[in-house]
C-alpha cells in the first residue's frame, strides 16, 4: 500500500494543501476568537525576517518609526466619510470600559489615518516641519467574516506609513518611491516574487484614496494576492482635521498626504507562491534559517554538525544545528522539508570517514556529496542560485498562466480558469468591472503597456489585469 503523502496535493486541494501546509510546518493556529491567529515562532521567524528587510528599507526612504493607540474615538472615524464608509463593516466598537459605559465608544484600530491626522495637526505648524515621514509597526482589527490563517484574519500584524506634504507633486512622487524602493524592491529581491506593480481602479481605490497603487502576485493556484498598497491620500483627511502649515508666503495651506501598508498576509503570499508538495520553500535572502546541519545518528557526528555549524555562522550564514539523534532522522528530515529551509547538510559516521557531507538543497532538490571544507565557501553561491531560481520560477508562471484578451467574457473565462487576463481598460472600462465582479473576477491593477504604472486610469494604452483573487 502506498504510503499516504503528508501534505494534500495542490492539485487535488489546493486550500486544503496551504492548510496542511501552515498546521505540519508549525507556521501558526487558529486562536481561540473566530478569525484571529497564534503565530508559532517559526512562522513568526518568517515576519520577523520580513520585517528587518522593510524596516531598514522604510528608514532609507527617510521614514521615522512611531507610535499610535490602539483605541480611536468614534468620531474621529466620522470625520471623513468615505473613509468611515468603507470600514463600517469591519469596524470592532468596544462600548464598555472599567464596568461602566463609555461616553463614546471607542474603535479598535482598523488602520490609522484618523488618529494619526489628531497628531499631525498639531506637530505641524509651518513648511519647516514637512515633509513629516512616520511609520509605525502594529496590530489592527477588522472584523473578518471568511478568514483564513494569514490571509484574511480579524487581527494582523503590519506596518503603516504616514506622509504629510507641503505640495502634492512630493506626496505623489513619496507614494511611488514606497511602492516601487520599498515594497517592490523586497517583493521581488528577498520573497522572490514577480510582483506586477500598478494602479488600482476608482472602484477598488483605498477608502479615503485619490489613488492607490498596488502590487499584485499571482499564487500557485493562479489567483491574485494584494501584496502591500501605497496612497495618494490627497488632501482628504487634512481637510477632516484641519491639518494646516503656515507657508513661506505666509498662507495657511492643506498638507497632501500619504499612507501605505504591508501585512502578515506577506506570509500567505510567500505560502501560496513557493510551496509545493513537500512544504514550504523559503527565499534564501529572506529565511530566519538558511542552513540546518543535521546530524544522522552518532555522538562523533554531533560533534562535528556542532563544529560544522559554527564554521559556516562565521562564514556569515543564518544557521541551526539539528543534533536530537534521539529523534529519527526521516522525521527529522521530512520536518525541515516542511519549513523550507534552503539547504540541509546531513553529516553521518560515513561522511565522517569520507570528510564529506550530503548537501540537500530544498528550492530545486537533489542532493550530493560535498566535501566539509569547501562548505563554507560553496554555500554562499548555491544559496544565491536559489533564491534567484525562485523568481524565475514566480515569473514563469505569471507570463506562462497570462491571457491577452479582447472582451469581458474572455477575461472572465480566463479568470475562472485559474489565470491573468490582460485587457484594454478602453474596452472593458468601469461598466466592464461590474460585469466582471457579478462572476467574482476584479480587476487587480491597471499598467501601461511597457508595464509601467500609467499617471490616471483613462490614461493612452491602459490595461487593465484581470483574475480571481483572494
Amino acid at each position: 500500500m502506498a504510503k499516504a503523502p503528508v501534505l494534500t496535493p495542490q492539485a487535488e486541494d489546493f486550500p486544503r494543501w496551504y492548510q496542511d501546509l501552515i498546521n505540519k510546518a508549525e507556521l501558526a493556529e487558529n486562536g481561540p476568537v473566530r478569525g484571529t491567529m497564534v503565530i508559532r515562532p517559526y512562522g513568526y521567524g518568517l515576519w520577523e525576517r520580513m520585517q528587518h528587510e522593510m524596516d531598514a528599507r522604510i528608514k532609507e526612504a527617510g521614514a521615522q518609526n512611531a507610535y499610535f493607540p490602539l483605541f480611536i474615538p468614534q468620531s474621529y472615524l466620522t470625520r471623513e466619510a468615505e473613509h468611515v464608509e468603507g470600514f463600517a463593516p469591519e469596524l470592532a466598537v468596544v462600548t464598555h470600559g472599567g464596568g461602566k459605559e463609555l461616553e463614546e465608544p471607542v474603535v479598535v484600530r482598523p488602520t490609522s489615518e484618523t488618529i494619526v491626522n489628531a497628531s499631525f495637526s498639531k506637530w505641524v505648524q509651518s513648511y519647516r516641519d514637512l515633509p513629516l515621514l512616520i511609520n509605525q509597526w502594529a496590530n489592527v482589527v477588522r472584523w473578518e467574516m471568511r478568514p483564513r490563517v494569514f490571509l484574511r484574519t480579524s487581527e494582523f500584524l503590519w506596518q503603516e506609513g504616514h506622509t504629510a506634504h507641503a505640495a502634492y507633486e512630493d506626496a505623489r512622487d513619496y507614494a511611488a518611491r514606497i511602492h516601487r524602493d520599498v515594497y517592490a524592491d523586497f517583493m521581488i529581491n528577498v520573497l522572490g516574487i514577480d510582483v506586477v506593480l500598478g494602479r488600482k481602479t476608482a472602484r477598488e481605490r483605498f477608502a479615503g484614496a485619490v489613488n492607490t497603487l498596488t502590487l499584485e502576485g499571482m499564487m500557485g493556484d493562479g489567483k491574485a494576492l494584494q501584496m502591500g498598497t501605497s496612497h495618494e491620500l490627497g488632501t482628504n483627511f487634512a481637510k477632516a482635521f484641519d491639518t494646516r502649515y503656515l507657508s513661506k508666503e505666509g498662507t495657511r495651506e492643506l498638507v497632501w498626504q500619504t499612507s501605505w501598508g504591508v501585512s502578515t498576509r506577506m506570509v500567505g503570499g510567500l505560502i501560496m507562491s513557493h510551496g509545493d508538495d513537500d512544504g514550504l520553500r523559503v527565499p534564501p535572502r529572506l529565511a530566519a534559517v538558511q542552513v540546518v546541519v543535521v546530524a544522522i545518528k552518532g555522538d562523533e557526528a554531533v560533534a562535528k554538525v556542532r563544529e560544522v555549524g559554527d564554521r559556516l555562522r562565521a562564514a556569515g550564514l543564518r544557521v541551526q544545528v539539528d543534533d536530537r539523534i534521539d529523534t529519527p532522522f526521516g522525521r527529522r528530515a521530512v520536518d525541515w522539508e516542511l519549513k523550507g529551509v534552503p539547504v540541509r547538510v546531513e553529516i553521518g559516521p560515513r561522511d565522517l570517514e569520507a570528510g564529506t557531507a550530503m548537501l540537500a538543497r530544498r528550492i530545486p532538490g537533489g542532493k550530493e556529496p560535498v566535501s566539509l571544507d569547501a562548505l563554507a565557501g560553496l554555500l554562499p553561491a548555491v544559496l544565491e542560485e536559489d533564491q534567484a531560481l525562485l523568481l524565475k520560477q514566480s515569473r514563469e508562471r505569471r507570463e506562462s498562466r497570462t491571457s491577452d484578451v479582447a472582451t469581458v467574457g474572455a477575461a472572465a473565462e480566463a479568470a475562472i480558469a485559474g489565470g491573468w487576463a490582460r485587457i484594454p481598460w478602453a474596452d472593458l472600462g468601469p461598466e466592464g468591472e461590474a460585469e466582471l465582479a457579478e462572476q467574482a473576477v476584479s480587476v487587480r491593477c491597471l499598467v501601461a503597456e511597457d508595464g509601467s504604472v500609467p499617471d490616471a486610469d483613462d490614461a493612452p494604452g491602459t490595461v487593465a489585469i484581470v483574475a480571481r483573487a483572494y
